[in-house]
């Protein structure tokens, strides 16, 4: 279970060896794009030597350039969020599989790859926000969001989006085809609009009065509490919000990771990287900088993750959860989820 507490300053115990400088460079393929991991790449850098040569762009972008360059890449770490694309690049035979004691010492099973060619570093809990003054009786459980009381409330992203893509296949992974269906066609009459923007404009839906329920990941709404996010930080007091299924299977995580390149050509310092992803220092500044919740367990959690509250999480394996990533997609067409 994830409980409040807070990083004490200056308590960062990085688990890679800082004696010596390592010689040579890395080359990073990263579909995240946030300005606080580049505390994360000095912070390595310094620390053994490393010079990182960083490659952005979205995900399958990345995952097709891998490909196209196929032993001739020079990736050597490919970094990205969601299992979904996690699961796309091991499908595409981007990655290869490592076998290292820091790793899965560190990182819980259930947030790795089954074959080690992914491992989870960050996670965000995709939750159920509502309106305070108007819902008196918000949904308990995703399987809740389909009940007709919620005809027309609520505001979620389309069925493109990688983060719903991995909820329904969770949904899939626990309760089955038949029910995941009857749960898809319940949310889309439910909906208070056709599906648009991102997470953060679901959250706007509600101050905006569009919706009175929404489906977000954590780190956007902890980010309001964190820094001012226009329309939403200055009524954020009027959202309240609820982890799912805790009577159950506890709240679905979202997941940011990565593996090794399946042809790096610094394979060595590649490992070094993941090594130093799992490293307290890292697992802290992924909840401090970008409001995520650390991988590795007991690691302090950020004041605006804090926050949010004591909950349980979804401890399914997530490799059978990516198994079932291509029944999620066929459910969403089927029901017309746009």
């Amino acid at each position: 279970m994830y409980k409040a507490s807070t990083i004490l300053a200056g308590a960062l115990a990085a688990t890679i060896a800082t004696s010596a400088a390592a010689e040579g460079e890395l080359n990073l393929y990263s579909s995240r794009h946030y300005d606080t991991d580049e505390r994360l790449y000095s912070d390595f850098e310094e620390a053994t030597g490393i010079t990182i040569n960083r490659i952005e762009g979205k995900a399958d972008e990345l995952i097709a350039r891998m490909q196209a360059e196929g032993e001739n890449s020079p990736a050597d770490v490919l970094l990205t969020v969601d299992t979904s694309r996690l699961a796309r690049a091991k499908d595409a035979g981007v990655l290869q599989a490592i076998d290292n004691a820091t790793l899965e010492a560190r990182v819980p099973g259930y947030l790795q790859d089954e074959d080690n060619q992914w491992f989870g570093f960050s996670q965000r809990a995709r939750i159920i926000f509502y309106d305070k003054a108007d819902v008196a009786t918000p949904p308990q459980t995703y399987l809740d969001l389909a009940d007709p009381a919620y005809k027309g409330l609520i505001c979620i992203r389309s069925s493109t989006n990688t983060y719903n893509q991995t909820l329904l296949a969770s949904i899939v992974t626990h309760h089955g085809s038949e029910v995941a269906t009857q749960w898809a066609e319940g949310v889309v009459a439910n909906m208070a609009r056709d599906p648009q923007g991102g997470d953060t404009d679901q959250l706007r839906g509600i101050v905006s009065g569009e919706c009175e329920i929404a489906v977000s990941n954590s780190y956007y709404f902890a980010r309001s509490i964190r820094k001012n996010v226009k329309g939403l930080s200055d009524s954020r007091d009027m959202i309240g919000w609820i982890f799912p299924s805790q009577n159950a299977e506890g709240a679905h995580m979202n997941l940011s990771g990565g593996g090794v390149a399946a042809h790096a050509p610094n394979r060595d310092n590649a490992i070094k990287f993941l090594e130093y992803l799992a490293s307290d220092q890292a697992q802290q500044y992924f909840s401090a900088g970008n409001d995520e919740f650390p991988a590795v367990p007991g690691v302090g959690l950020a004041p605006s993750i804090a926050a949010l509250g004591h909950f349980k999480p979804d401890d399914v394996n997530l490799s059978e959860v990516a198994k079932n990533l291509p029944e999620a997609q066929k459910i969403f067409n089927a029901v017309g989820w746009k």
